[in-house]
């Protein structure tokens, strides 16, 4: 349970502004999609998907790391790594089985014989979008374990979009139709307070200072 009288606390050194701001955005973030993204290369890409995370209200971000490590890159990503939650994995089992242990279907963005286009896409059920590497797309091993199959209708002659690019889009897409659902898709009562309490704390100049103050003043 979060600690309301330590919210409260920390919330005394934010603005109205800020505090009314960050109710605003909770209201519109979700756990009900959540991304996958495996091995990618190139650190600004992963920086870009952690922003369309953000700027379109996923809450979490999975990042499996078998082959690369990651940091981020804080000018692409804007600042989205105080507010999104990174998870880290070192292998893709790991991450479909701590997954699924959630409830997620494994949601595999790639062209597939039993792919859904984008605007056909079932949004009622939970969701993990998994999305490739540059160089050679998803790993046979989340191929083989997807419960279902998700590509972007194309046009033109290119046969394939740049991975941030391709989760901008399709992000937007599915959390824009959620918000007009009747899903019940936002954050529970207990995730916003804990929310709460970590970004009032990532906005705290000295903050440990000021934990060390509070928990003083309790003992």
């Amino acid at each position: 349970m979060a600690d309301l009288d330590y919210l409260n606390y920390l919330e005394g050194f934010l603005t109205d502004n800020r505090k009314i701001r960050f109710a605003d955005v909770l209201a519109k973030r979700t756990n009900h999609f959540t991304v996958a993204i495996e091995d990618i290369f190139q650190l600004h890409n992963t920086s870009a998907v952690m922003r369309s995370c953000e700027v379109f209200g996923i809450q979490e971000l999975n990042v499996i790391e078998e082959k690369y490590g990651k940091s981020i890159d804080k000018e692409i990503a804007m600042g989205a790594q105080k507010w999104v939650d990174v998870n880290r994995f070192e292998s893709i089992s790991d991450c479909i089985s701590n997954l699924k242990s959630k409830g997620y279907k494994i949601i595999a963005t790639t062209p597939h014989e039993n792919d859904c286009l984008l605007d056909d896409f079932d949004i009622s059920q939970p969701s993990a979008l998994f999305f490739g590497t540059e160089r050679n797309g998803l790993s046979p091993e989340v191929l083989e374990q997807a419960d279902g199959f998700l590509k972007i209708p194309m046009v033109g002659f290119t046969e394939s979009l740049n991975i941030s690019v391709s989760a901008a889009i399709i992000i937007q897409n599915l959390m824009g139709r959620l918000h007009k659902s009747d899903l019940h898709w936002q954050l529970s009562e207990e995730q916003i307070l804990e929310k709460r309490i970590e970004w009032a704390k990532n906005s705290i100049k000295d903050i440990k200072r000021i934990e060390a103050r509070y928990f003083e003043s309790i003992n």
